[in-house]
């Protein structure tokens, strides 16, 4: 597998400097905004704590990850363990690579916290909702069926209700994830970088579909159309986000929690999109390229059968995914260097050129 020498190693002003810029403007946007309103900053929270502390420790445990066992590798005295993984530290982990992940991490968190509050801001500042013809559109899509209601026949509302809120749950695990895999164990750091600033324009072009069509989704409209779906993780989080909007609409200042609710377009599928679309171009191994696809539909399926998204949502999501991975492209592109493949299609993989992503080491780690 070709490798990037320290010679080679782009910096990180070369691999991220146009996509710190853009999340950065982003930010300042998000900024500028909420201070004309009046309306409140807020670092939204996840399963680990908020983003900031969240990204780092998964980033930090996978560092551990790349070192420890070649330390272990090496068979070291016990007394001398320490010593050989400082040393295996410095020659995998020299500043300019901490530094391209360092700045990797302030591209995505940048661009989310940004994205999850203007996603918060939205009702305040687009109080008109698409939803009646959002309805309409997936009534003539679907021949004058409810898309919902027609999956619910066509799967089941028993087993195939767990399964796919446990796709749809897996999301918010996947992305964290995905993100510090790309960054800390790729080896042609060019394309895990392609993938981060995918994601980052994923949250910042999402953000604009949200403006342009603001709607709030099938399950909070109809909600009487997934009266027969069991209780799972996903209603349990539907009715978490209903009451968090609640909140804020009641009294934005006097609350924690962020707004959570828009339809168009499905960034659960823009975000599965992408990675799947990154890991087919630089030809991840095929089962991994398969279990992403696999991804991709199920997704899209869990989306519309809890009525989360419209049929235009899940087309539109595709749409969001595919402008990101391009966009990215042309931002690291720039700072890549010749040594540093970043293919746009399978065919620009070359003989010679490394079959594999920089998104995976000896263990064949996925890209997200």
């Amino acid at each position: 597998m070709m490798r990037e020498t320290e010679g080679l190693r782009p910096s990180w002003r070369g691999l991220f400097g146009i996509g710190l810029i853009v999340s950065l403007s982003f930010g300042g946007l998000t900024l500028l905004i909420a201070a004309v309103t009046g309306l409140p900053l807020r670092d939204p929270d996840g399963f680990l704590g908020p983003s900031y502390v969240r990204l780092p420790l998964i980033v930090g445990a996978m560092i551990a990850l790349d070192i420890v066992p070649r330390a272990l590798l090496r068979r070291p005295p016990v007394r001398a363990l320490g010593e050989e993984i400082v040393r295996v530290m410095k020659a995998r982990w020299p500043l300019s690579r901490l530094a391209i992940v360092a700045a990797g991490l302030a591209t995505f968190y940048v661009a989310y916290v940004a994205y999850r509050n203007l996603k918060s801001f939205l009702p305040f500042l687009r109080d008109h909702l698409s939803d009646p013809w959002l309805v309409a559109t997936d009534e003539w899509l679907a021949l004058g069926h409810h898309p919902g209601n027609v999956l619910h026949e066509l799967l089941g509302t028993g087993v195939s209700a767990e399964v796919l809120s446990w796709v749809y749950i897996f999301f918010l695990t996947f992305v964290p994830f995905s993100l510090a895999a790309a960054l800390v164990w790729s080896t042609q750091l060019a394309r895990g970088a392609w993938y981060a600033t995918a994601l980052s324009f994923n949250w910042i072009i999402g953000t604009m579909t949200y403006y342009v069509i603001p709607s709030l989704g099938p399950i909070y409209v109809e909600r009487f159309r997934f009266a027969d779906l069991p209780d799972t993780e996903v209603s349990g989080l539907q009715n978490s986000l209903w009451n968090n909007r609640l909140e804020v609409l009641a009294g934005p200042h006097a609350t924690q929690s962020v707004h959570g609710i828009a339809a168009f377009a499905s960034l659960h599928v823009s975000i599965v999109f992408t990675a799947a679309l990154v890991g087919h171009l630089v030809r991840l191994p095929q089962v991994v390229r398969v279990a992403l696809w696999v991804f991709v539909v199920l997704t899209a399926l869990a989306t519309v059968y809890f009525g989360w998204h419209y049929l235009l949502d899940v087309v539109a999501g595709f749409g969001v995914g595919a402008l990101s991975v391009g966009l990215a492209a042309l931002a690291v592109r720039r700072g890549a260097g010749p040594g540093l493949p970043l293919p746009t299609r399978p065919g620009d993989v070359r003989a010679g050129a490394a079959p594999r992503s920089a998104l995976s080491d000896a263990a064949g780690v996925a890209p997200v």
